[in-house]
């Protein structure tokens, strides 16, 4: 079984008004080559899922969002994404949904495991249930008659994941110290599209000894793009950190967009490697230290 396919493949299998969950966290492992094909596509009104960083703001930029369920969008040492809040303050984003980051992994949860909702407590004395009044709340059927929110489940037709590494039958792993909530992701959709730093033969992925790094099963993954340095300008641990110069910059041109975009979106990942120093300048951001 090979599942390796090129950026146009992944595109292809793409519709719009798809709802399409982002994998990472903020600026830390984002599948940028992913999304960067996606500006350049004709793609549009699509639904995004993530705990958001410059993937929801190129996304923004590029005027791809009809509706947006996040619960953040960050880009960490940068607090708030500047493209993502320009969009907001000029009202360009009309559907949001903003969750508890709790409420968004249950809602993938709740997806993965093929319930319609599952019960929390979250979202009890915030404005989260105001300003959001599909999301109802149910009384415990036992004996303590408990005042629960129904958190409905967030099921995705499309999932997208960085890696650091995957074979052609989709085994993935993920070193980094936090894998984030990308298994649920993968679970919750009806396909998984991952890019990867390299793509290896099933013998050079460890074998039993290192099968704790395959995060999930291999049966949900519909495609593996091969994609080093895909992840840029976030970090993929423990490859590369994040690239705090360049997200600086990016953050700078939210007024003059058309620039960043003729240099780092509208090019193919060889140049954008070339535009942003090269490949091995990428390899050799050092890991943040916290």
């Amino acid at each position: 079984m090979n599942k390796v396919q090129t950026l146009d493949q992944f595109i292809d299998q793409l519709e719009d008004g798809m709802t399409i969950g982002i994998g990472g966290w903020g600026a830390r492992r984002k599948p940028m080559d992913l999304v960067r094909a996606i500006c350049r596509s004709s793609l549009k009104d699509l639904t995004i899922v993530s705990y958001g960083g410059p993937d929801v703001g190129l996304l923004c930029s590029e005027g791809k969002i009809k509706e947006l369920v996040f619960g953040f969008v960050s880009l960490d040492l940068i607090p708030l994404e500047a493209h993502f809040r320009q969009a907001r303050q000029n009202g360009n984003l009309k559907n949001i949904t903003e969750l508890d980051e709790g409420m968004l992994q249950w809602g993938l949860r709740a997806a993965a495991m093929r319930l319609p909702f599952l019960p929390t407590k979250i979202g009890f004395g915030t404005d989260i249930l105001k300003y959001n009044p599909h999301i109802k709340t149910i009384t415990s059927p036992y004996s303590d008659k408990q005042d629960l929110v129904a958190m409905p489940a967030i099921p995705l037709d499309a999932a997208l994941i960085h890696v650091n590494q995957a074979d052609k039958k989709g085994n993935t792993q993920i070193f980094g110290p936090d894998p984030f909530f990308d298994d649920l992701f993968a679970r919750a959709a009806t396909n998984t599209f991952v890019s990867s730093e390299k793509i290896v033969d099933t013998d050079q992925l460890g074998g039993e000894q290192m099968a704790i790094f395959n995060r999930f099963e291999r049966n949900f993954v519909t495609g593996v793009i091969e994609c080093p340095g895909g992840a840029h300008p976030t970090s993929c641990a423990p490859d590369y950190g994040f690239d705090l110069e360049h997200l600086k910059s990016y953050s700078a041109q939210v007024e003059n967009y058309g620039e960043y975009k003729k240099d780092f979106i509208d090019v193919d990942p060889s140049a954008y490697h070339e535009a942003v120093g090269g490949l091995q300048k990428i390899l050799s951001i050092s890991l943040p230290r916290f």
